[in-house]
């Protein structure tokens, strides 16, 4: 038995709108909210609702032997809650057939992986909570980074977070004789798996479908499938990766597009040998023949595939860079709103719009690019940077403030304390002095007399909480037991004595002995 993985990328960026030198400072919202709610409703309407409702249908027709998989990226999760919250229930509707995987992604679709270890774990995170917080679906177990990005460093990047299987492109200059029909590994990581994108059969799709001058157009269900069983008997895989806007975007209902996708999985049930997996399940059901081993990153994007589409001029190299040696002051601030521009601006789209050169797939991302050329996109770009820029020093610089008069405040009570202590010190001394000498008095036979004779016991109980021990016991001496077990219960019944009686035992007891 082969199978056939169908995956889908949804991602739309969150545009910006014509941000100019004169907003720097000024004007700190980025974005063409008119655009990405337009362009959102727009491909919801074309795309999204009704290729949900078509694989809907096909799986309540063939139940889990036709099953697909989609990656979502975070902010096209926000611009479904904010402008068409109908296509998230529609995903949802999907998830609860079982039939379906959402694997994990970046929240930004952002290049991290390629400068950040630490942001782009931070991403995969938040774009699993996103993803499980609207869907209601588990953490997936399978990763597939932006643009089908993938080398050795980032595959043991995404192994160390537990991932089973990541999906990757099926590069002619990487798998030279191998074929892309096939389980791989992780060079570094033998327990990652790799799925490679056969890129011919799901390009005949996403790009060629709607060609008039391509060799075979019209493309049917009954041909492709016809290609599909000319594969080697011995290929166990057949990876379809592509861009869910494929279907009624890229290319229009017109096309027959739809219609097609509804005919494939009847063909492929009732004419080939194929069944449909998802990425996760694949990891159980085949083995891996061999490692892979890809040294510099490889994408699904032009002829290269690699990573000049969003890195390949010095606009795209000074945009990036300048970007990312932001990072550590972004967390610093500490602030969700800088947090969300600092998201916003990691959409690889940014980067590509600043490409320079032609490539194969440049038609279908110039569709929804809003700038005349690559340097208007720049410029526009570094100008929310600048700004980006100024109110993330601003904050930095408030913080500082606000730290600096904390300290100064604190090192005000430390001096009270100080002074406090200090006083304390003194009084202690001084209580230490007058206690000596109170130590030092010496009672004579004739005074001890007179004290018992002119003190009643109560004054007696007083006058033992003032005297150091030493010298009330002389006193106490002079009593005899009958008196000693009275004196005894008055000094219980003293809680809180007032203070002139202690001044006026004190002052009977030193006129005795002065």
């Amino acid at each position: 038995m082969r199978y056939i993985c169908f995956y889908f990328q949804v991602h739309q960026p969150m545009r910006l709108r014509t941000y100019r030198f004169f907003d720097i400072g000024l004007n700190h919202h980025y974005y063409d909210d008119y655009q990405n709610q337009y362009i959102l409703r727009r491909v919801a309407d074309k795309c999204y609702l009704p290729m949900n409702q078509l694989l809907y249908e096909l799986i309540q027709t063939f139940g889990q032997r036709f099953r697909v998989a989609f990656s979502i990226s975070g902010v096209a999760l926000e611009q479904f809650e904010k402008y068409a919250p109908e296509v998230i229930e529609s995903f949802k509707l999907l998830a609860n057939t079982g039939a379906v995987e959402f694997l994990a992604e970046t929240y930004s679709h952002s290049l991290a992986s390629v400068i950040s270890k630490d942001e782009f774990y931070s991403q995969i995170n938040l774009q699993q909570e996103k993803l499980q917080s609207l869907l209601g679906v588990k953490h997936s177990t399978a990763f597939r980074n932006t643009e089908l990005i993938y080398s050795d460093q980032i595959g043991e990047y995404v192994a160390d977070l537990g991932y089973k299987v990541m999906l990757a492109e099926g590069a002619k200059h990487i798998l030279g004789w191998k074929s892309p029909h096939f389980l791989y590994y992780n060079v570094r990581k033998p327990e990652l798996k790799l799925l490679l994108k056969d890129y011919q059969l799901s390009d005949d799709i996403a790009f060629r479908f709607s060609n008039r001058d391509w060799n075979q157009w019209p493309l049917t269900a009954d041909k492709y499938v016809d290609w599909l069983n000319n594969i080697d008997k011995n290929h166990e895989v057949i990876n379809l990766f592509m861009d869910y806007e494929t279907f009624g975007e890229h290319q229009w209902k017109e096309t027959g597009i739809f219609d097609f996708m509804r005919a494939l999985p009847s063909r492929v049930f009732s004419h080939s040998d194929y069944e449909f997996a998802n990425p996760t399940e694949l990891t159980e059901i085949l083995q891996p023949v061999a490692p892979l081993h890809v040294p510099y990153p490889t994408s699904w994007a032009d002829e290269e595939r690699d990573l000049t589409a969003w890195l390949g001029n010095d606009l795209q190299e000074d945009a990036f860079n300048t970007l990312y040696s932001l990072r550590d002051k972004v967390l610093q601030t500490n602030n969700p709103d800088i947090f969300k521009d600092w998201l916003y601006l990691q959409t690889s789209d940014h980067f590509y719009y600043m490409c320079t050169k032609w490539f194969s797939d440049g038609d279908v991302h110039k569709y929804f690019n809003p700038y005349g050329s690559p340097y208007d996109a720049y410029i526009n770009y570094m100008n929310i940077l600048s700004d980006f820029i100024t109110r993330i020093d601003n904050i930095l610089s408030q913080q500082a403030d606000a730290e600096q008069n904390v300290n100064k405040k604190q090192k005000d009570v430390n001096i009270n304390k100080t002074k406090t202590k200090n006083l304390k010190t003194t009084n202690a001394k001084e209580t230490v002095k007058k206690n000596n000498k109170k130590d030092d008095i010496k009672l004579t036979k004739k005074q001890l007399e007179i004290i018992i004779k002119k003190f009643t016991l109560k004054e007696l109980a007083l006058l033992s909480k003032q005297l150091p021990e030493n010298i009330f016991n002389k006193i106490k001496e002079q009593l005899d037991d009958k008196q000693k077990d009275r004196l005894e219960k008055e000094k219980e019944k003293i809680i809180r004595p007032r203070k002139d009686s202690i001044e006026k035992v004190m002052a009977k007891f030193k006129e005795i002995v002065k």
